[in-house]
């Protein structure tokens, strides 16, 4: 009788999953250096931060993403053990509105709040769009003054250029939801013309619109009309408009131009429509403001095709997108999107209130903007790592361990090696891979004299390979003699123009 061969336990494939990604500590740190400017900015216009919980009740969340054909319709949910479901939050306004109002009456009117943090979203991943991801918000809770609305906009260029943009480097989009509403009203389509997935009309001719940039006109009236199938075979049904109907968001999308020339257009198509007015009036209200506070216009353009894929919007929407091609060194074109974006949503809090309360807020998006810096370069990993305490000695490592002991307490970032300490060199290549802008070095002869050798691992890092005892590196010029009891200080010294 054989034995059965035992089989080999199946081991896990080591790799991010698909929508995710893994950030370095440059990356990290760089992200955490944008979050603390932008907060800067956020706070001098007078916000409070709010942190709030990055797991939300379904029904708190509602449903609000573009992508309907996901599973648990675009958010990342699970059934609690209390037969509650629970999901990620997918941003931070959502949460910001069940907070207002579970909160409301221990809080100022209006409520001014910003928050930041990663938000997940179940949606199909593509180049530089991922499932998770950070972003920095403000919003305004309890005014329906548009220069709530304005103030959103011009505190997005100040942050933008704060972290450092130029002003010639990206650009507003502007709209309104109610004037596609108007669109809708003067196009004589009932509210009863729903699409097949359990939603409102409106919400999906939103969706259609919003995919203008990426489909083009033709695409935007497929979707309109009798659906649309993809590259893939993938066919996505339309809305079954008449081509009448149809041609009424046509004229909407191509009036482009001057602001004059915007606005003058859209009056004539929507003179009929009193909510399309009001939506016209509130633009040209916004930018007054714009240009009363000093913000040039040619910063801010109206574009009848942003109207968000979240569906809470209810009024002024805008986007920010970067206004050059982004090349990288291999000659590759790079296209990111918008780096921003929000607008007003009246009816989110009322979800749980039954009361009408306005709102408006506004989002930036960290990774695209990282990603676009990275694109151009302009993230580098450029940041020292700690200070090397290098072991010569195994039996003398409680002396390593006070002087790495005393660095910390100088305020000054070290650690001691760790690894096998076989020879010196193995532990001076450790150093240069953690960009460590000095190495200490102490044999038992330094240690009697009470002194250590500084090696400046700038200017020696190229020798570490050939070089393996402590007597060459005493030759060399980047490694002197520091007093044991002078070696915070001169390190300070020493790092001042590196810094």
């Amino acid at each position: 009788m054989t034995k059965e061969k035992k089989k080999k336990p199946k081991r896990p494939i080591p790799k991010t999953p698909r929508g995710f990604r893994d950030y370095m500590s440059y990356e990290g740190q760089f992200r955490t250096e944008i979050i603390k400017k932008i907060s800067t900015i956020y706070e001098i216009y007078g916000f409070e931060f709010l942190e709030t919980s990055a797991v939300e009740t379904v029904d708190s969340l509602g449903k609000f993403l573009p992508d309907v054909d996901r599973p648990n319709d675009g958010i990342f949910a699970w059934l609690d053990d209390d037969d509650t479901w629970l999901a990620l939050r997918y941003d931070h306004t959502a949460p910001l509105a069940r907070f207002y109002s579970q909160y409301r009456n221990d809080l100022p009117n209006p409520y001014r709040r910003y928050s930041y943090g990663p938000v997940w979203r179940n949606e199909k991943p593509g180049p530089d769009r991922f499932r998770q991801f950070y972003q920095i918000d403000a919003d305004t809770v309890g005014t329906t003054q548009i220069g709530a609305d304005a103030e959103m906009c011009m505190m997005v260029c100040d942050a933008l250029e704060f972290i450092g943009m130029d002003a010639e480097d990206y650009k507003f989009k502007l709209n309104n939801r109610k004037i596609l509403s108007g669109i809708i009203q003067i196009a004589g389509i009932e509210e009863n013309q729903m699409h097949p997935v359990d939603d409102t009309f409106f919400q999906n001719v939103c969706r259609a619109i919003d995919k203008f940039d990426r489909l083009g006109l033709e695409g935007v009236r497929k979707l309109l009309g009798s659906g649309r199938r993809d590259e893939s075979g993938d066919f996505t049904e339309g809305l079954n408009l008449s081509t009448g109907q149809i041609d009424f968001f046509t004229e909407l999308l191509s009036s482009k131009g001057s602001r004059k020339e915007f606005l003058t257009n859209l009056r004539n198509i929507l003179k009929k429509s009193e909510i399309g007015t009001q939506g016209l009036n509130e633009l040209e209200e916004m930018v007054d403001i714009f240009l009363a506070s000093g913000y040039s216009e040619d910063k801010f353009s109206f574009d009848p095709s942003v109207v968000r894929g979240l569906g809470y919007y209810t009024g002024p929407v805008f986007e920010v997108e970067l206004n050059k091609k982004i090349i990288d060194k291999k000659g590759n074109e790079h296209s990111f999107g918008s780096i921003s974006g929000g607008g007003r949503y009246d009816d989110l809090v009322k979800r749980f209130t039954g009361q009408n309360v306005p709102a408006t807020g506004v989002s930036i998006g960290v990774d695209r903007i990282i990603a676009a810096l990275k694109v151009e370069e302009k993230i580098k990993q450029n940041t020292l790592g700690p200070i090397l305490v290098t072991v010569m000695d195994k039996e003398r490592y409680k002396d390593y361990q006070k002087i790495v002991n005393m660095l910390r307490q100088g305020g000054l970032r070290a650690e001691i090696f760790l690894g096998n300490p076989k020879d010196l060199g193995r532990q001076l290549k450790y150093a240069d891979h953690r960009k460590s802008p000095f190495a200490i070095i102490q044999g038992s002869e330094e240690a009697e004299k009470e002194i250590v050798q500084l090696k400046d691992l700038n200017l020696g890092s190229k020798l570490s390979e050939t070089i393996s005892s402590n007597e060459e590196w005493k030759a060399h010029p980047s490694q002197f003699e520091v007093p044991l009891a002078n070696l915070v200080s001169e390190i300070k010294t020493l790092l001042e123009p590196k810094m």
